[in-house]
């Protein structure tokens, strides 16, 4: 299982959409064969961790429109 902790913070990364001072944000990190997701203002309270199939068709979707 790849490491999710705060302290690999060389691996996180928050979208181009998020802002300077905005106060909902992700953060994105690409580890190994998963990518994790987490919430940036409670880094501490886990991440959730898709396949790379998963990751592309929710990245396609969300180029699309397709989720609102």
């Amino acid at each position: 299982m790849p490491s999710t902790s705060s302290s690999d913070a060389r691996s996180w990364f928050k979208s181009s959409h998020s802002g300077g001072n905005t106060t909902e944000c992700v953060e994105a990190a690409h580890l190994g064969e998963v990518t994790a997701i987490r919430d940036s203002k409670a880094v501490e309270g886990g991440s959730l961790l898709f396949r790379p199939t998963s990751w592309a068709s929710f990245v396609s979707a969300l180029q699309d429109g397709r989720l609102h």
